[in-house]
Formats: structure tokens, sequence, C-alpha cells
């Protein structure tokens, strides 16, 4: 979470058109002005919500560009076939949008297959990251995966699974169905060896839909790829370890970041907000519900409007003070 003076500038824009309409969540900090651009995709039937802590995290650092891909969020059902290319068309119609030559790209889950999409055929972006990557081409039949998705899940947060759940709704059985066998004959190990980009791999420690020896496998594919591991983490790692992988992500960025390597989860977790009283907690809720109804009744303005204030409610709760969080959390420690 960012220690800015001011609270994050959060701006709701569409690129694309008729149903394939790309909701795009931008986040700055004034002093995020000078860095690199991120881009971050999310996964199968999850929405921007998903990057709560990454987004404003990162943006500390350069602008952040969550994206809602269609029929994700709210957003309008396509009538292609949700392959990855599909999706990886409408990244690149951001990208072309806003000017982003060189941005660093940032997928989750199904979003690294269209994150790698996007990076083979855009050799001048210089640096991705792909997180939890899908689909373990060894174990790719459906009850396999659906079984392994199960295992990561009981290690996630009951927020998590909240904010999940929610995403899945609007979403819809159906959509999801379309999307799901083509994530499922994706074969991430052929595709990567294709990309030019430096490319950083995050997975967590108990994350059983992408496990260490399929790590190791697409490292060794690919032509220039760091891995790292984020222990106390299962499959999203961009929600509740966002600290760590936003840590990781802007090291990666700058070549600072050695080959391999493990992240305690002291050091990745986002730490309990220090100014969070039971009025926060409630506004909180009441803005994550209003933009899901917006969301869903296809009112884009009131979906702006509620993550703006859920994003002013988050800056109340952890930079009131105008400390780091991580300091905050470091200082209550101590204090115990």
């Amino acid at each position: 979470m960012p220690a800015t003076e001011d609270a994050p500038d959060v701006d709701v824009e569409h690129v694309g058109d008729g149903r394939r309409l790309t909701r795009v969540t931008r986040v700055q900090t004034t002093s995020g002005d000078a860095g690199r651009p991120f881009v971050l995709v999310a996964g199968v039937g999850v929405a921007a919500t998903y990057f709560e802590f990454l987004a404003p995290t990162l943006a500390e650092n350069g602008d952040v560009f969550a994206l809602d891909l269609p029929g994700f969020a709210g957003m309008p059902r396509p009538g292609d076939q949700p392959t990855a290319a599909f999706f990886a068309d409408r990244v690149e119609e951001v990208l072309d949008h806003y000017g982003l030559v060189d941005p660093v790209i940032v997928g989750h889950s199904m979003g690294t297959q269209v994150v790698t999409e996007v990076l083979i055929r855009r050799p001048e972006v210089r640096h991705a990251v792909l997180v939890s990557p899908v689909v373990n081409d060894r174990e790719a039949s459906l009850p396999l995966v659906a079984l392994r998705f199960a295992q990561s899940a009981m290690r996630e947060t009951f927020h998590l699974a909240m904010t999940a759940l929610s995403a899945y709704v609007l979403c819809g059985v159906v959509y999801f169905a379309r999307v799901l066998p083509h994530l499922l004959r994706y074969r991430l190990i052929e595709r990567l060896p294709l990309v030019a980009a430096s490319v950083l791999l995050i997975r967590g420690e108990f994350d059983t839909t992408s496990p260490r020896r399929f790590h190791s496998r697409l490292v060794a594919a690919a032509r220039d790829a760091r891995r790292w591991e984020i222990r106390g983490a299962a499959h999203s790692i961009i929600n509740a370890h966002a600290i760590g992988a936003a840590d990781l992500i802007v090291q990666h960025a700058k070549d600072s970041i050695a080959r391999r390597g493990r992240m305690p989860a002291e050091e990745a977790v986002v730490p309990p907000p220090p100014h969070a009283g039971l009025d926060i907690v409630l506004s909180a809720l009441r803005e994550r519900f209003a933009e899901w109804w917006c969301a869903a009744r296809g009112d884009e303005a009131g979906v702006e409007r509620a993550k703006e204030r859920h994003a002013r409610i988050l800056w109340r709760a952890y930079s009131r003070s105008g400390r780091d969080p991580r300091r905050a959390a470091a200082g209550a420690e101590e204090r115990t």
C-alpha cells in the first residue's frame, strides 16, 4: 500500500467498441509520475478488484493500468471465441490507446497466457511478470485442474474468496465454461520460448496449480527468465501477498533481482491497516458492493465512483499518519 501524502487518483475508462470492450482502471500517485507504467491482466472470471492492494503499491513507481477484459467484471460478453489470442488483441488495443510502448506487463493465472501472447507480438516490451502461471501441461485435464485449484483455494483468505466469488457471479457460469476449454488447451511451455522479454515467474509456496517443477521447466524453456517463490502464499499472491509481489515486480523491472529466490511471508503479506476502525471496514465493504452492483447493472459511472471511494478508504486506513504500512507493522511488533 502506498505511503504517499495524497490518496491515489483512480480513473475508469473504456477501450474498444461494441462487445469487445475493456474496462481500464488507471491508478496514479504523485510519487510514480516518472516511472514506467504497469499493465495488470487478471485471470479467468476475476476482476481488476483482485489488484486492490497491488495496484496502489505499484503506482508509487509508475502509472498502473488494471484491465477488466471482455466478459469479465460485468463487461459485455463478446461473440468471439475467448482464446488467449482474442484477449491479447484487447490488451494490445489498450497499449495502443495509451501509447504504452514499453510497459511492465503483469499477468496472473490465465492472464499469464494472455500476456505471453502479447509479448510474442511485441518484442519491444523488455520486462514482464507471470504470476501463478497456468496450465501445467502435465496436469491439463479438467478434473486435475479443478482439484489443484481446490487444494490451493484452501490456503486463501476469506476476503479473497469473497472477492473471487463476486467476480465469478458477474462473469457467469456460461461464459466461464466457454473460456475454460481454451485455458486448458493453451501450452505455455510451448509459447514462452518465443518471448524475447525478460520474464519473472512468481509462485506461492502452496500453489498446487502452478507447481515448482512446472516453473523449473518454464525457466528452462524461456530465453531469459527469473523465478521466485513467496513463502506462505497460494495461488492468489497478487492480493494477500501484494507487498512482496510488488517488490519483486519493481526489482525485476530494474534488473536488480537475483535469478531465483524465496521471499519470506512476513516480507510479502499485506499488513493489517493501522487505522481501520469499524467505520472504515464497513465503508470499504459498502463501496465494494456498490462497485459490484453498478457493474452488474451496466452503470459504468457508478463503477468509477465506487472504485474512487474505495481507493480513498484504503488510503485512509493505511496512510492517515503518513507512515509506510510496512514500517507501521514493524513498529507494532516492536511495541509488543
